[in-house]
């Protein structure tokens, strides 16, 4: 199995998160691999920025989640173990990066984010990083 480590942001702006939408129709937070010699936290701040065209800034950690699928490309099992971030961005628009697959983009009330999120372990994290940047918003 081949094994990808790879980081990605939760971006709020307010009381709204980003969302993509990849060529799988699935919504998704951003997200890519780490490469020899990166920062998984400066990997999550560019992925933001080239997936979803948002400039945003770290604020915490979020935690980390797993996934495996089976790559056709690769021909063998892959398992991404993905750190997250907490972000917080100005901007209320977004734009997708077509080049790289993604076909939607956008910030949504949370309750609307959770009923797009594709998958329940991104629900989770969704859930547990709102309310951790909350309350780091209340605390400033």
């Amino acid at each position: 199995m081949l094994v990808r480590n790879c980081s990605g942001g939760v971006v709020f702006s307010g009381d709204r998160v980003l969302l993509l939408m990849n060529d799988k129709h699935e919504w998704v937070f951003p997200k890519g691999v780490i490469r020899s010699g990166d920062f998984p936290d400066e990997v999550a701040v560019r992925r933001v920025q080239f997936e979803g065209n948002v400039k945003a800034r770290i604020v915490s950690s979020a935690g980390r989640t797993n996934y495996e699928f089976y790559s056709i490309s690769r021909q063998r099992p892959v398992c991404n173990k993905i750190v997250w971030y907490i972000m917080t961005t100005e901007q209320d628009s977004t734009t997708a990066n077509e080049a790289l697959g993604f076909l939607d983009a956008g910030f949504f009330p949370i309750e609307e984010a959770m009923d797009k999120v594709t998958y329940s372990q991104d629900k989770s994290l969704l859930m547990l990083s709102y309310q951790k940047y909350k309350e780091l918003v209340q605390s400033t």
